[in-house]
């Protein structure tokens, strides 16, 4: 059952980082996830990448959905309608892409539903508010202009909500520029779900690194 819209909006900027990930293993995926929540991220980016990625997302949307409905589950890498359809279908609160897809705005904002498309540029960014895009994806953040490209859009368009992904990496070097750039939130993939802790199964240092960043966020928000 799908949330409200505000609601997982309002989450996502809160918590400030949106972890990335996937998995084709349910049990993984589950222990991850859980570990990103644990940690206060609890909207979480599934991609859409692996072989039969939209059922290992039906079996771990049903199991939040009762383990833990505070749970946020998105699907990123969405490129086409019919794709974000069976996603929806499927669970999804939230639909991320490498760019912007029209159709895929309509199907989402038929069912109230977030989409966050990767832009790359002023006229991109404002075509997809224009489509109803309330947090436009940065992408790939680090190769079209970093922060100052954040605070040259924010000047003629401070209404816009931007959210980098690639290029933002969970430490304060990465993290400071680009939050004081003016974004509303980051996207960060393997650089804080790591192959390392993954290899281990180490769930727990998978939550005290999403904790920290979490954390590091808020302290950089205030100032500190």
């Amino acid at each position: 059952m799908a949330r409200d819209r505000l609601s997982t909006l309002t989450a996502m900027a809160e918590q400030g980082v949106v972890p990335i990930f996937y998995h084709p293993d349910v049990e993984v995926c589950v222990q991850v996830i859980q570990a990103c929540a644990n940690g206060g991220a609890k909207a979480v980016e599934f991609t859409n990448r692996g072989d039969f990625a939209s059922h290992v997302f039906l079996d771990v949307t049903r199991h939040f959905a009762k383990a833990d409905p505070s749970v946020i589950m998105g699907v990123g890498s969405i490129v086409d309608a019919p794709t974000a359809g069976i996603f929806l279908a499927n669970g999804a609160n939230f639909v991320v892409g490498p760019m912007m897809n029209p159709e895929v705005a309509r199907v989402c904002n038929r069912r109230m539903i977030p989409y966050h498309p990767g832009c790359g540029t002023v006229r991109e960014i404002s075509e997809a508010q224009e489509l109803g895009v309330e947090i436009v994806k940065l992408f790939p953040g680090g190769s079209v202009g970093g922060p100052e490209f954040v605070k040259g859009v924010l000047g003629p368009m401070p209404w816009s909500k931007i959210m980098p992904t690639g290029g933002v990496e969970a430490n304060e070097g990465s993290l400071r520029p680009w939050f004081k750039s003016g974004i509303v939130a980051c996207g960060i993939g393997s650089d804080l779900i790591t192959k390392d802790l993954l290899a281990a199964k180490d769930y727990a240092g998978i939550e005290a690194r999403v904790r920290q960043t979490v954390q590091l966020i808020k302290s950089i928000r205030a100032g500190g």
